[in-house]
């Protein structure tokens, strides 16, 4: 997939490595020429550009990538200059990066439904999800290990833990289910745990899985599942 991630400060650059690292392009642009140069060889493909100008950020293949990312943090009125541009140029999927109460306001008055907050845990989580979209949320526990929330995958709807075998077929742990529910008729997503998941829990369709074990094993389950 294809992904164009605007800023390279902290979280820009902890989000373009890491989407990077799990096998996607990733065009990554920042003012800065230093940094540019700095992060060339970790990123698929690094420019120079200020993302406020709107021939610059045209000339970015922005109808073919899969989201836009604005990383942009220090400077608010760059963010939101540049998440209008974006709007302008029809971009299918963005994500802002929120860093005041006012510009998540701004944010969602330009109907930008997907924002995050900027630290390195975020970006890691948030490369997770774009790599793949069933996956809903993420912890990492170690380099290793990792806890992930995801989508009952279809081919085991019905199911009970037992009859899935997933610890066998796959080597990860279902810690719990989640079911999804309507927040006392408020019209806001809730999540219900189910408990200590045991050998007769039954996953059913549109609830979620909260997976321990390593992060290669358990994108194996839901590829394999779907």
């Amino acid at each position: 997939m294809k992904y164009i991630v605007l800023g390279l400060g902290h979280f820009g650059r902890s989000l373009a490595i890491r989407l990077t690292e799990l096998g996607h392009e990733v065009i990554a642009a920042d003012k800065s020429l230093t940094i540019v140069e700095q992060f060339k060889d970790r990123i698929t493909h690094t420019v120079c550009m200020d993302t406020t100008d709107k021939d610059a950020v045209g000339s970015l293949p922005l109808k073919d990538s899969d989201a836009v990312i604005i990383a942009i943090g220090e400077d608010e009125g760059a963010s939101l200059l540049t998440t209008a541009l974006m709007k302008q140029f029809k971009v299918k999927r963005i994500v802002g990066r929120v860093v005041s109460d006012l510009q998540k306001t701004v944010l969602e008055a330009m109907q930008i439904d997907e924002y995050i907050m900027p630290e390195e845990e975020a970006a890691e989580r948030l490369a997770l999800r774009l790599d793949n979209i069933d996956i809903v949320d993420s912890f990492q526990i170690s380099d290793k290990y990792s806890i992930i929330e995801t989508k009952v995958p279809t081919k085991y709807i019905g199911l009970t833990l037992k009859e899935a075998d997933l610890t066998n077929k796959y080597k990860v742990i279902v810690l719990t289910t989640l079911h999804l529910s309507d927040s006392a008729g408020k019209g806001t997503s809730g999540k219900k745990a189910s408990g200590i998941a045991k050998s007769d829990t039954i996953l059913h369709e549109n609830d979620l899985l909260v997976l321990f074990g390593e992060l290669s094993d358990i994108k194996k389950l839901i590829e394999k599942g779907n």
